[in-house]
């Protein structure tokens, strides 16, 4: 019988120690940053054309085009004017230089020789890249041959697809056959969809009233006071830039705004993307 009462005692005080300890930690969990309980959900994206890295001074700088990229710590760029190997640019592998002074991933799309090297459109990414979808566009009267390039990256636990494409800057009939092709070329795609790029036509255009038929302006989403122009990049007069996502993945636009720089002869556009 004392042993009973013994152990019953040595049971009661060990309970009463081990009590405080487990309030104390549930009361010390509630008091986490929230950065430490959730993934971060928004991504920080941008789209430029970076004119093969020549400024308004008529400059070859790939480090002024990558300071203005390191300045906005992006997840996401879509990039426009891009050389490999041109003699114009000094046979400089563009995208690849680039990808090491952001110390972010790449993607390249090949639409055309040129000069002895490759002319097109590529993306860099914070994250891993996935999978690389390249299309061509079949073209009308324009020589330049166009293309949009597709990748995909993991991010908030769902595979974000991120698209940059770059439209004929002569012909209306030309930007619309193309968009035409980039939007057949994304059917069906699954996750959620950003497409940004250079589409050389204003809000009054065809080819971007035809993006609007599934696709949301971020810049008139985010209701920015300022017109959004970005080009020529010294005395903008033109918005031709954009970043559209898809209107069915219901992504939430935090802000848009255009960085003033003369390190091409396009501004960037930068939006927050918040992945619900």
């Amino acid at each position: 019988m004392i042993v009973g009462m013994i152990s019953r005692r040595l049971a009661l005080f060990a309970f009463s120690l081990a009590l405080p300890v487990t309030l104390t930690f549930a009361v010390a969990a509630t008091r986490l940053p929230s950065s430490y309980l959730a993934p971060k959900q928004t991504l920080h994206v941008m789209t430029y054309n970076i004119h093969v890295g020549v400024g308004m001074d008529q400059k070859l700088d790939l480090q002024r085009i990558a300071g203005v990229i390191n300045a906005e710590h992006p997840d996401l760029v879509g990039l426009q004017e891009v050389d490999r190997g041109v003699k114009r640019t000094e046979g400089k592998d563009e995208i690849a230089e680039l990808a090491k002074l952001t110390a972010m991933n790449y993607a390249f799309a090949h639409n055309l020789d040129y000069q002895g090297g490759q002319y097109g459109v590529a993306i860099l990414s914070r994250f891993p890249i996935k999978q690389i979808d390249h299309r061509k566009y079949e073209n009308r009267r324009e020589t330049e041959r166009r293309g949009m390039i597709r990748v995909e990256i993991e991010f908030a636990g769902r595979t974000i697809n991120f698209v940059t494409t770059h439209l004929d800057y002569q012909y209306e009939d030309g930007r619309v056959f193309e968009t035409e092709q980039l939007l057949k070329f994304l059917e069906g795609i699954n996750g959620p969809l950003i497409v940004v790029g250079d589409f050389n036509d204003e809000p009054q255009g065809d080819a971007y009233k035809l993006m609007l038929t599934g696709f949301e302006d971020a810049w008139i989403v985010a209701k920015t006071k300022e017109q959004g122009l970005s080009y020529p990049a010294d005395k903008p007069a033109k918005r031709i830039d954009y970043i559209f996502t898809r209107k069915s993945d219901r992504l939430r636009i935090k802000g848009s705004r255009t960085i003033t720089t003369l390190a091409s002869d396009h501004l960037p556009l930068v939006t927050d993307i918040q992945v619900r």
